[in-house]
């Protein structure tokens, strides 16, 4: 159930960099509120994971969940780039994310 708990937050975590882009240096509103309201379920969600998982554990996968899935959002709908090392980068976080759900022992 941790692990559910990380993926949730994480795909929380993705929306809040899109909502900044979308507020325009602060200019628009609507996108800085969704930025905020995003964030308060990432809070409980990750203090969930750390009763069952080392903390370390939950901040690095919840941060490369964030990162991977802000980084295949950016290339598929901001056209960001694509290049050999980008898309290598994200298959060698993933790795690692699979790493960390195999070798991570629970907290009793």
């Amino acid at each position: 159930m941790a692990w559910w708990f990380i993926f949730i937050a994480g795909l929380f975590e993705v929306a809040w960099p899109f909502a900044l882009k979308w507020s325009v240096k602060f200019s628009r509103w609507s996108p800085l509120i969704v930025a905020l309201v995003t964030s308060i379920p990432v809070m409980y969600l990750l203090a969930e994971a750390v009763k069952r998982l080392p903390a370390a554990t939950v901040y690095a996968a919840f941060v490369g969940i964030g990162v991977a899935g802000t980084a295949i959002i950016g290339m598929a709908v901001f056209g960001e780039s694509t290049n050999a090392g980008r898309i290598c980068s994200l298959v060698l976080l993933l790795a690692g994310l699979i790493g960390l759900k195999l070798f991570s022992g629970t907290i009793e």
